[in-house]
């Protein structure tokens, strides 16, 4: 304890944190923990503010609640929220400025027109269209890049198709429920082995034998939200093939190949699956929103038949997006991640090469006032704090590389190229302020400890209610910080001690924050601003939110539930 104050006394001002800060109670300290998150809900739902005004001063109230009830110091908690910010701007805020351009390159060369006639030549049924595009190629994006790419991408797409931008981005936020857990190439289960020492491989065993109910109602569910229970009966064939496929999938690569895989491979057996079915079986009659104008009359209908394009052509306006996928892919290998960071330590010759490119393009600050200076315990050892800035190794680098290769595809100039960027950053600037901002707060109230205090809390519920409410712990977790990774990081030892001290299989408890995580992806401010800026809702964040709220806390409740009975009477589920 001695070396300990000798070394806050050479570091400057420290701060331990105390989880029942206010009053020395649990109760009272989790009450004031939850004012910002309800102030946000409020803002929102209620209130409805635009997402950059709500999340600014969701940060300010934070920031106020963690310097007079927590006792943080008031550098520490403004360093830690632009900690925070930075990390919103880099990767999250990267990638969506480099896939909304994207796609706006597309539209801008005429290929987009051409991508759309092809998925019509599929199906022109919104129903089927929203299960392909929203559903398993969201998918896809989610296990290769994670982060905002699936949501912005599959949206975007669908606006191109015809949607209305709300509808296209709620379905894509509420479709992109079912691979969270394994996204960026399994890093949110991938991140609970370091803290807790429970193999990755167990865990993915576990959460493959949760979300695989989920992922079987989530098509289900998806054409329900969008035609009614009748509507979703009419086309109950398809649906099954999409979801039955991905689930089967999803079961069997969590089980036998790890924690990797199973969105890349559950994903493609589901595109794939249903592409083919649709070529052998067709709706009685094809849907459409009610809303839209007479362009889908019979005539018009039969001109978009009468239009003929040849493979090479299709293949041509489909390249950036299989260049999309093919650069986040290749970013998403833990080898090349490591090097394009300029962290790789091997022999591979081309790698290395990599490596010392990556590492000129990486900067690690320290945060002032806050690395090293935060102690999550008397006696515990510092926490360090940087500023994580990879440039190469970003995502939305990867995405960037495909754009630059797409103007050679499409023959733009660069003059055109450029002015297309600059219209792009126009567009998302109000959601990557409110990315900043929120991502902001949650630092804040992690530095202070507001986080745990309700982890804490929810903890206290004992050994028969704490398997259904343990998956909102992760549900919280993602809310609060945007990321499955970060939430299975902030709350898998939180699970593991209370499972261990009521009698629950611990990996049972570390599956159940993971899947709980993947509901509150749909409401977390860093994605509701990713799907509004690509699809043109900037300032309609409120609308959204409204939109998926109530369809969160159902897929909660469902996950609570799935995981009480494999706590209770379905135990010969846990590996």
């Amino acid at each position: 304890m001695q070396q300990l104050s000798c070394l806050r006394g050479i570091t400057g001002v420290t701060f331990t944190q105390n989880f029942t800060a206010v009053g020395n109670n649990l109760g009272l300290s989790t009450i004031v923990a939850l004012i910002p998150i309800l102030y946000f809900f409020w803002a929102l739902a209620i209130k409805r503010m635009k997402g950059h005004i709500a999340g600014l001063t969701t940060l300010l109230l934070a920031i106020i609640i963690a310097v007079i009830a927590y006792k943080v110091p008031v550098g520490m908690a403004v360093m830690s929220a632009t900690q925070g910010a930075v990390y919103g701007i880099l990767p999250i805020g990267w990638i969506i400025i480099a896939s909304v351009f994207l796609y706006k390159l597309t539209v801008k060369s005429g290929q987009f027109n051409i991508i759309r006639h092809s998925v019509l030549s599929i199906t022109e049924d919104r129903r089927l269209q929203a299960l392909l595009v929203a559903f398993s190629f969201g998918a896809f994006l989610e296990g290769a890049a994670g982060f905002g790419a699936p949501v912005a991408i599959s949206a975007a797409l669908l606006v191109g198709l015809g949607f209305n931008p709300l509808y296209a981005a709620g379905l894509c936020l509420i479709a992109n429920t079912a691979p969270v857990a394994f996204g960026a190439i399994g890093a949110p289960v991938i991140a609970m082995e370091g803290p807790t020492g429970i193999p990755a491989t167990e865990i993915s065993k576990m959460i493959g034998r949760q979300l695989p109910f989920i992922s079987v109602f989530i098509p289900f569910y998806l054409v329900f939200i969008m035609a009614g229970f009748k509507k979703t009966m009419e086309v109950l064939p398809a649906i099954l093939v999409s979801g039955i496929s991905f689930a089967l999938s999803q079961y069997l690569s969590s089980n036998f190949l790890g924690p990797e895989l199973p969105d890349i491979i559950s994903s493609l057996v589901s595109l794939i699956s249903l592409a083919v079915f649709l070529k052998f079986w067709k709706p009685k009659t094809i849907f459409r929103f009610s809303a839209e104008q007479e362009m889908a009359s019979t005539a018009t209908v039969k001109k978009q038949k009468e239009v003929h394009y040849t493979g090479g052509q299709i293949f041509k306006a489909w390249s950036p997006f299989i260049l999309l996928t093919a650069t986040i892919t290749l970013w998403g290998i833990p080898q090349i991640k490591l090097a394009l960071g300029g962290h790789y330590v091997g022999t591979n010759g081309i790698l290395n090469v990599v490596n010392k490119i990556g590492h000129a393009f990486t900067f690690l600050p320290e945060v002032p006032f806050v690395h090293n200076k935060v102690f999550s315990k008397a006696g515990g050892a510092p926490i360090p704090a940087i500023y994580k800035l990879e440039l190469l190794a970003a995502a939305g680098t990867a995405i960037l590389i495909a754009a630059i290769i797409t103007k050679f595809i499409v023959n733009m100039s660069w003059k055109n190229w450029v002015k297309t960027f600059g219209e792009t950053l126009n567009e998302v600037k109000f959601p990557i302020i409110t990315i900043a901002a929120v991502v902001g707060f949650a630092y804040v109230i992690n530095v202070s400890g507001m986080s745990t205090t309700i982890g804490l809390a929810l903890a206290k519920t004992g050994s028969h209610l704490f398997p259904f409410f343990s998956p909102f712990l992760g549900w919280i977790g993602v809310f609060v910080t945007g990321s499955d990774t970060s939430a299975n990081v902030l709350f898998a030892n939180l699970q593991k001690v209370t499972a261990q001290s009521i009698g629950m299989n611990p990996i049972l408890a570390l599956a159940a924050n993971s899947s709980g995580g993947v509901t509150g992806k749909m409401i977390s401010p860093q994605s509701i601003a990713v799907a509004c800026a690509a699809v043109g809702l900037v300032g309609k964040e409120s609308e959204l939110f409204r939109f998926t709220i109530k369809h969160s806390l159902i897929l909660v409740v469902i996950i609570g539930v799935i995981v009480w009975l494999q706590n209770s009477v379905l135990s010969f589920m846990i590996p």
